[in-house]
This record gives C-alpha cells, structure tokens and sequence, in this order.
C-alpha cells in the first residue's frame, strides 16, 4: 500500500498537470498562446487594485473564518452521525476525521493565499490556473446560487427560531429572514469597520454560548449515554459518504479566507496564522460539542432528537434553557449570515472587475472600503430566494442538495490549481509552502473528488438543479462573447496610409 502511494505521489503532478492543460484547452483554447497569455496577465490585477486596503488583522480573519464556519450545521449534522455510527468513539472519530481533512486543505489554501493575496481568493486561482470559463462558471455559480443561497438558508434559521420566541403570523420566519439579509447587508454597506466589529462580536457570543452548551452537557448525568449503548450498527459505505458530506459541509467555509487577503494586514505571514488558528478553534468547538451531547443525551438520543441542542439544555437548565438556546441558535445564524455576506460580496467584485458584463459588481467605495453595488445585487438575489423559500420549506436539506455538487467541484479545481501553478510559476516568492508535498495536496484533491462523487450519487435532483445553473452561467459567458465579438466586428477600422 505505502508503495503504490508512493508512485502515485511522484506521478499525480504530472497527470493533474495535464489533465489542467486539457482543460484549460477545452474551456479556453487560446490560454496557452503567448499573446494570450500575456493579455490575459494584464487581466489579472490581483493585489495592484488600488482601492483596496489592508484593514484586517489576524484576529478579524478568525473571527470571520469561525463565525462563517460555526453556524447551524452544528445544530443539524450530530443527529446524522449519531444515528450512522455504531459508537459514540466512532461519531467522535467522524468529527476528528473531518477536522484533520480540513486541515489539510487549509495548508493547501495557505499557499495559495500567500502567493496571490487577492479579493477574489478560490475564484482568483481557478482563473489564474485553468483560464476565464472555469473563473466565470465559479463567480455565476456564488452569485446565484452558492454564497445567496446560503444566505437565504441561514436566514431562515434565523427566522425559524425568531418565530417562536416572537411570532409575527403566518409568514414569521420569512419576515425575519428578510429582515435579518437586509440588516446584515446594509451594516456591510455601511462600512468595514462596521463588519468587522459586528462580526467579531458575533463570533465572541457564538463562541461563548456553545461553550455554556457544552458545560451544560459534561454537567449532566451520563447515565442515559450508557444506557444507549448499541443505537446502530457500523457505518456502510454509502452511510459513511453522506456523512462526510454533512460533516466537511458543518466544518465548510474555511476556504472563505482566500477571499480576505487582499484586505488582511502582513498577509504573507499572517494568512497561514488566521487559518490555522481557525480551523484549530473550529475542530476544538465541534469536538467539545459533541462529547457534550454524548454525554448528556446518549448516542440513541442524539440520534433521535428533532433538536439536539434544545434538548440537551432543556434536560440541564428546563424551559429557560431551551429559550437561551432559542437565542444562541439566532446569533449563530446572523454571525454566519454576516461572513457570509461579507466574503461574497468579495467574489462578486471580483467577477465584474474581470467580466465588463457584471462590471456593475467591481465599483469599490473608498469610504467604506467595501463593494457597495456588489453587497446591494447580492442581498437582492438572496431576497429573491428567500420569497422562493417561503413556498417550498425545504431549507437546510434542499440546500445542501443544491450546492454541494457545484462546490466540491471548485473545491477540487483549487486543489488541482495549486499543483499545475507551481509547475507552472516555479520562480514566485512563495512565503508558506505546503508541507510534506505533494501528499498534501493530492490528499485533499482525492477527499474532494470522494465528496464530489458522493454528493452527486447522494442527492439526485437536487445535483441536477446546481448543473442547470452552471449550464445557465456558460450560456450567458457565451452569449456575452457573441456580443463583444459582434461589437468589434461593427468598429470601423482605420487603414494606415501608404
């Protein structure tokens, strides 16, 4: 086994290599041409946009990597491991096993970070790597569904629970979400400074109401834990599959600090310090978590719980704790619907700062150091989803459905785009280098192509919806083609005199 890794350690470079060259060939075949090339660098701004400022510190970007990461999943995901496992060591193992892949991909996203700090983050590599088309899918794909997508989920947990504390009549939870994006969106809008201290605040009181979850369930008595002590047989593989999709989507969003790096202060050495540190307090919070509920609910009544939380803190502290966890549940959704909304606005600057068709996106306020226009079409695509929401209900589930597909699928790109751009840009200042390569990264290329495969055979219709929007994102590429190549052929041309 270690010798057929090893060969496929010194070969995956190479293959990935070639496999990029086709497929930057395919999407753009003129990529590689020098002129091309030449042209499509001088596209490529990176950190020589000017109205961009390096306002944030190592504590900012954590705050904002744990309060994007830190959100409803963990409320959602424990019943899903407890009820696959045959153990809780196993459901432990499924949480340290999903911590230790997100490690390695913030090793590999370090790197890129470093060496191209830029506002765009996994959009700017993707296009620097394999060419426009693949960039442009990716940016349409956040724009549309991916980032307001999740926008519009975590506002409707925010409503959902906001409801029950204060019903405002039959549409309660949509009138919060709607609420909650356009009161997040405008406090973006206002400045960032005025993100940064709502989102730190955010996270501060996140942070400390899990804590106050998990004492809470180490308090408890465990004697429900040992009587629940054979809730399910082992995990079969398909089983396996859909639970590391829910866990890695619980610990997804890490990768949102590519998008930061333009504005994060000594980012070649302070980027590597934010992701790190973050995933560290992320892994660390879920585990204590999770040994909490374990301990005070048993893994049969993890497992079985409509609300673990709720739950838990209701058999701790009675109705007060159920209504405090009402709250915490409340923050938790706003400091993810504020990082959220704070790292896409970022990837929508970004696509119309490179595309003129979405130039619209790319005006940046030196005021308020943020992309006023890109936050404004942002929120209203996410209210747009909200509205389409209020019918169909299917929040947490239908949305996982929708996106997974279409991100682990950019989330392998990026992967494979480390490899082909230091094969490709070997003479680059590299200021952190991946670690033990290339086994990281083809590590975490394989996790990504595992979750690639698994959420597509997991999800059916669902899949097939987020590959109808990226079918709708290439026709409108297109389209926008045909139209700049119709423009210029109507441009009189001026013929040089003999």
């Amino acid at each position: 086994m270690m010798f057929i890794f090893a060969v496929c350690s010194i070969f995956a470079p190479g293959i990935i290599c070639r496999a990029s060259r086709f497929l930057a060939w395919l999407c753009e075949p003129s990529c590689y041409h020098g002129r091309h090339r030449l042209n499509l660098e001088r596209r490529m701004p990176g950190t020589s946009t000017a109205a961009v400022r390096q306002t944030l510190s190592v504590a900012d970007a954590i705050a904002i990597v744990v309060g994007i990461v830190v959100g409803a999943g963990i409320f959602e995901t424990p019943p899903l491991v407890a009820s696959n496992t045959g153990s809780a060591f196993a459901a432990i193992a499924v949480w340290c096993l999903g911590g230790l892949l997100s490690f390695l991909g913030a090793l590999c996203y370090a790197e890129l970070a470093t060496t191209y700090p830029d506002s765009g983050g996994i959009y700017y590599y993707i296009r620097r790597a394999f060419g426009d088309t693949p960039a442009f899918l990716l940016g349409w794909a956040r724009l549309a569904v991916i980032q307001t997508g999740s926008i519009a989920m975590l506002g409707f947990v925010f409503g959902d629970y906001a409801a029950k504390l204060a019903p405002l009549g039959r549409h309660s939870s949509s009138i919060y979400a709607a609420l909650a994006v356009v009161a997040i969106t405008m406090v973006n809008i206002r400045g960032v400074q005025f993100g940064r201290w709502t989102q730190n605040l955010l996270t501060i009181c996140k942070v400390a109401g899990l804590l106050a979850v998990v004492v809470a369930g180490l308090r408890m008595s465990p004697v429900a834990t040992v009587a629940a002590a054979a809730a399910a047989p082992g995990p079969s593989h398909s089983r396996f599959g859909l639970m590391m999709v829910f866990v890695l989507l619980t610990y997804g969003g890490w990768q949102e600090a590519g998008f930061i790096s333009a504005e994060l202060k000594q980012v070649r050495r302070n980027m590597t310090l934010a992701l790190m540190g973050s995933i560290g307090l992320i892994t660390a919070i879920y585990l204590l978590v999770n040994l909490a509920l374990l301990h005070g609910l048993g893994l049969r009544g993890v497992a079985t719980a409509n609300a673990v939380a709720t739950e838990l803190m209701r058999g701790s502290a009675g109705e007060l704790g159920a209504t405090l966890v009402s709250l915490l549940v409340m923050i938790t959704a706003l400091g993810s619907l504020q990082g959220t909304v704070f790292t896409g606005a970022r990837t929508n600057f970004a696509l119309g700062r490179d595309f003129p068709i979405f130039s619209r996106l790319s005006e940046w306020s030196a005021s308020s150091q943020t992309p006023r226009a890109s936050l404004a079409i942002q929120g209203a695509v996410a209210l747009v989803l909200v509205a389409m929401g209020t019918a169909t209900r299917e929040g947490f589930k239908t949305m996982v459905e929708f996106t997974a597909p279409v991100f682990w699928f950019f989330i392998l790109l990026s992967g494979m785009a480390l490899i082909v751009l230091r094969r490709r840009e070997p003479e680059i200042e590299r200021p952190f280098r991946v670690p033990a390569y290339p086994f990281t990264p083809i590590v975490f290329i394989a996790t990504s192509a595992y979750l690639l495969y698994a959420s597509l055979a997991y999800t059916g219709l669902g899949a097939m919806a987020g590959v109808v929007v990226l079918l709708a994102g290439a026709a409108v590429l297109f389209a926008s083609r045909l139209r700049q190549g119709f423009n210029n052929s109507r441009q009189p041309t001026v013929e040089e005199d003999s």
